[in-house]
């Protein structure tokens, strides 16, 4: 008997040594996961020459501008700070421990390739950029009962993203499609606008309003009720005869589908009388084609590849998600008629839109060329006086707020050493997802408005300081949280510092900042483990770490 419990003990003493040397030589040995090593493949050197051509046309704008200005520019920013703006613009949350020493594994030369080339691979791109435009598509409602499967929705919009389908398509079919709202997913961009009290029918006036706002970035709902009466030429019927479009769409026994029999009528402002509206678009007539429905009509001219609004309007808005701020404010209103030398057009946008309709609506091409500016690569900090006009003209990085799902996300990922992906644990994910769902609850969702400046409040600095989420994260515990880890294994201050500062903010501390917090540290009145828990409250509850900069 005392053999046998001999034995178990001992079994169980090497089990436990074979898990901290494997702590360990995540702390301190640059380690390369298979799974990331095997998808990531970066561009050959001709794209990136190819890519970088562009980048290069869009920069000589943005330094047409800064010189006309009169503007210092900002130095280039450094490279953990721009993975981190990629990993917080593409994923919502910032790299782990083990992603960076796996970069920092590779050669100098091509780590932003393989970087979003890892990125594009990792289905929290997917699922993340998906969920920034499901609220231009359908909102952040939960959309009518029975009839609207939003997370069926958004599942399928995140596949479309991670095989990198070109996004002409994606949106003909999300405005044109037909068949049952669980089969066919897309059809739930029709469907969340049905009003179940009423006739059972798509909405055409909502769905008016989401394609030209969502794909167009053309604020036709405007005038809804009434002309422009603001100096523009928009009517009132310029809106209702692109709502007839979606006239035919009817919710029937086999989903969605289109009866070519039915009317639509409205009663404009000051007329006595319903009239019937036929189906006509507001500009750039020449471009409408025939097509087996009205919806395919609309669809077919959207995504022309000569109406130019289509892909402003998603340049402009995966600019946005990809660096926090638009190239023009509102993400969802650009002029339709200008240029960039009469000013009407931000430098950048026209060289995007050439390439994007040149190369078949490419968006993740789009996105490297958007990383491989500039522009995208400036520092938020300079040696001179940073102005708004320096931000508004990206002559520095402008910083911006982070989103509540990046808040939450950056939280959860610095509390680990290991990469939290759908590689994870089932139950880890299960317990990230329960506590994003409480946080964002707590916290505050932006709604579709998420582009638009925010300011912080009280509640959820309240929230980050005594949360119970940023608590948890930061109290002892050996598998969800590093500072637990960081105070048992890693060799001495200074270790221990870097790694909290890699983890939170993905930098590395300056040496005021090592002698600062050496000097915390050596503090007798405290254990090793209350003195890392305090060093990660105090990085996660700072400025740096809750801005995009």
């Amino acid at each position: 008997m005392k053999i046998a419990m001999w034995l178990r003990n001992l079994l169980f003493l090497g089990i436990c040594g074979i898990a901290v040397s494997a702590v360990v030589g995540g702390l301190v040995v640059p380690q390369r996961p298979p799974q990331v090593a095997e998808i990531a493949h970066p561009l050959d050197e001709n794209q990136q020459n190819e890519i970088q051509a562009v980048a290069d046309r869009v920069d000589e704008q943005f330094q047409q501008v800064w010189s006309d200005a009169g503007l210092e520019i900002a130095s280039p920013a450094d490279e953990l700070t721009q993975i981190r703006r990629i990993s917080l613009g593409l994923t919502g949350t910032v790299p782990s421990l083990e992603e960076i020493r796996v970069l920092e594994s590779r050669s100098k030369g091509d780590r932003l390739s393989w970087w979003l080339s890892k990125t594009f691979a990792d289905r929290r791109y997917g699922d993340f950029v998906a969920e920034r435009l499901r609220r231009a598509y359908v909102g952040v409602e939960n959309g009518p009962f029975l009839i609207y499967r939003g997370r069926r929705f958004l599942t399928w919009l995140s596949d479309q993203l991670m095989e990198n389908r070109p996004y002409d398509q994606l949106t003909r079919e999300l405005i044109s499609d037909n068949g049952l709202w669980t089969d066919a997913p897309a059809v739930n961009f029709v469907t969340a606008t049905i009003d179940q009290d009423g006739n059972q029918r798509p909405d055409p006036v909502k769905l008016a309003g989401r394609v030209t706002r969502a794909f167009l970035a053309t604020r036709l709902d405007c005038v809804q009720c009434h002309d422009d009466n603001m100096g523009g030429d928009l009517k009132q019927s310029d809106f209702h005869e692109l709502a007839s479009f979606f006239r035919e769409a009817e919710n029937s026994f086999v989903g969605i589908r289109d009866d070519t029999r039915a009317t639509y009528e409205y009663q404009y402002l000051y007329d006595d009388d319903t009239t019937l509206v036929p189906s006509q678009v507001p500009f750039n007539q020449n471009l409408l084609q025939e097509g087996a429905t009205e919806r395919e009509r609309l669809a077919n001219w959207v995504t022309h590849p000569e109406n130019r609004p289509f892909a402003r309007a998603i340049i402009n808005r995966m600019w946005a998600i990809t660096t926090g701020k638009p190239l023009i404010e509102p993400v969802d209103s650009i002029p339709l008629n200008g240029s960039f030398e009469t000013g009407e057009y931000p430098p950048g946008l026209e060289p995007l839109t050439d390439d994007f309709i040149a190369h078949g609506f490419d968006l993740q091409r789009l996105i490297r060329v958007i990383v491989a500016t500039k522009a995208f690569q400036r520092d938020s900090r300079a040696d001179f006086e940073i102005t708004a006009a320096h931000e508004e003209t990206w002559a520095a990085y402008p910083v911006t707020r982070l989103r509540p799902e990046q808040v939450i996300g950056a939280i959860q990922q610095a509390a680990v050493l290991k990469t939290l992906d759908a590689e994870s644990h089932i139950l880890t994910q299960l317990i990230n997802f329960g506590e994003h769902n409480d946080f964002l609850k707590r916290y505050g969702d932006a709604g579709e408005d998420e582009f638009a400046e925010q300011g912080g409040t009280i509640p959820q600095r309240l929230l980050m300081m005594n949360g119970n989420l940023v608590k948890d994260r930061t109290k002892d515990n050996l598998v969800r949280n590093s500072a637990t880890r960081l105070a048992l294994l890693a060799p001495d201050h200074p270790a221990t510092i870097e790694i909290a500062f890699l983890t939170t903010l993905t930098r590395r501390p300056s040496q005021a900042e090592i002698e600062y917090f050496v000097e915390r540290l050596r503090d007798d009145t405290l254990n090793p483990r209350q003195k890392a828990e305090d060093l990660i409250w105090a990085l996660l509850n700072s400025s740096e770490f809750a801005w995009n900069h």
